[in-house]
């Protein structure tokens, strides 16, 4: 179960439809789609060995799958070796429960939390904010999300669906109690405002929340890769360190650990590194100056390990780059709110129905045009559209499709298995619409098919198919 509200089937087309007519929305998901796309097609164009290394990454992912209870246990025992704490959490609430009563025992009042996924997974903030503690996102994009009101809709730039212009209307309205009463609309100026207003954050807070990008089993470190310096910021002044990860995040060795790196910010931003890449093994120890008194980890399964077992594996290899995400179409035109959960883009079409069950996210494989960008540029080579196409068929399997759809599917299919016949039926139509689009080269509106039309226009087809063209070509080859 979840504790946060998970998507009803019609949420994605409804909320896509809506995204589609937001012109700011529209604007901020173009301005953002360049920028990691291009970055990271030259970050990777200057590593000779990138290819090699999404091998490696690979293997050593299906590697710890293979053994994933051995290294957990063995990155346990490091933890409890370094003066930690380590907490197994079966479902999202029960994590929420465990973070709470170390929250509460700490008698917390305010809560500087850095970026975490899996936080939003469990719905976290909520739970804190019901038992009467503070919680404040201190990733600049969450903290832009978090007075907005509404949830990430990437899961490494969590606040890309807002322009600028929003964000200064934001801070406009709620810094004036922190003394800005100005409107700031140069980035500088922003980040600044930001800035001043969350050090004071990290100074008050009692407990540090981070998540981590890997689980290091050899020495008990936890990573966390930003660019903003808050995750360390939160993992080090507060007197309680929590950091909350999927059972998936453990991997072997530090050696691993470099392999990872190598492509992990490539595949995100398109740097060679990211800012800060910081590891965290344990409490303060004796003589050091800073650090927490306490150190928690927060290990959640929610349907990761049912995931081993299935044709789903390969999902647990993902290192949440979003690499799919920028380069997805679906996603670059609504946005992620339109996925209606925490995990948007590719990679949750693939998620959301396996952790929220395919009933309630019908429409997330559908939402996809097969076109296999995200498999082309995972790092660690998950096929993604595979897995979309094995959603349809489970849900074709269960009879989830509605009864037109699945009506026009069984006649579609009885043509396509006649190929003469089929041949006959399509020649009219594809000669129709050549000859009423040829002037313009597209068509505006289509009968019919008012819902692919209504969005964008749709080239003019040849004459003749391209089963009639190749076989006229391999005649005259002949």
């Amino acid at each position: 179960g979840m504790t946060q509200a998970a998507p009803s089937a019609a949420v994605f087309k409804s909320k896509a439809r809506e995204a589609l007519s937001d012109p700011a929305l529209l604007q901020a998901m173009e301005r953002a789609k360049g920028g990691f796309v291009g970055a990271r097609r030259i970050a990777i164009e200057e590593l000779a060995e990138f290819e090699s290394l999404r091998d490696a990454a690979q293997d050593i992912k299906d590697h710890v799958l293979n053994h994933l209870d051995l290294y957990l246990e063995r990155y346990e025992r490091k933890t409890i070796e370094n003066g930690g704490h380590v907490h197994w959490a079966q479902t999202a609430e029960e994590a929420c429960e465990i973070v709470k009563k170390i929250c509460l025992d700490a008698d917390a009042r305010l809560v500087a939390k850095g970026k975490s996924m899996v936080s939003e997974e469990m719905g976290l903030n909520r739970v804190l904010e019901e038992a009467g503690i503070e919680v404040a996102e201190t990733d600049l994009g969450e903290y832009i999300i978090q007075l907005a009101g509404e949830s990430p809709s990437h899961i490494i730039a969590p606040a890309i669906h807002k322009t600028r212009e929003q964000i200064t209307e934001l801070f406009y309205e709620n810094h004036k109690g922190h003394g800005f009463s100005e409107r700031v609309t140069r980035r500088e100026d922003i980040v600044n405002e930001a800035r001043s207003v969350l050090r004071n954050v990290f100074a008050r807070a009692d407990v540090g929340i981070t998540g981590a990008n890997f689980l290091v089993a050899e020495t008990g470190a936890n990573v966390i890769v930003t660019n903003e310096g808050n995750g360390d910021l939160s993992s080090t002044l507060p007197r309680v360190q929590i950091i909350t990860a999927g059972i998936e995040k453990v991997i072997p060795s530090l050696d691993d650990l470099s392999t990872f790196l190598r492509i992990l910010s490539r595949s995100a931003t398109g740097q060679e590194m990211s800012a800060y890449t910081t590891l965290y093994a344990g409490p303060r120890r004796q003589g050091e100056v800073e650090g927490p008194t306490e150190y928690h980890v927060v290990l959640l399964d929610n349907g990761r390990s049912a995931m081993l077992g299935g044709s789903y594996r390969s999902m647990l290899r993902c290192i949440r780059c979003g690499a799919c995400l920028n380069h997805c179409p679906v996603y670059s035109a609504v946005g992620g709110h339109a996925y209606g959960w925490v995990y948007p883009g590719p990679m949750g079409s693939v998620l959301t129905p396996l952790m929220q069950g395919f009933e309630r996210s019908f429409d997330l494989p559908n939402a996809c045009t097969l076109n296999g960008r995200c498999n082309d540029v995972c790092p660690v080579r998950i096929p993604l559209s595979d897995m979309l196409r094995r959603h349809r068929f489970e849900q074709y399997r269960r009879n989830l499709n509605p009864w037109l759809g699945r009506r026009l599917l069984s006649l579609w299919a009885w043509f396509a298995r006649r190929p003469r016949l089929y041949q006959g039926v399509v020649a009219l139509p594809v000669w129709a619409m050549n000859r009423f689009g040829r002037g313009r080269g597209v068509l505006r509106r289509l009968p019919g098919a008012g819902g692919w039309t209504g969005g964008r226009d749709l080239a003019v087809p040849e004459k003749r198919t391209f089963q009639v063209q190749w076989q006229a070509k391999r005649d005259s080859d002949a």
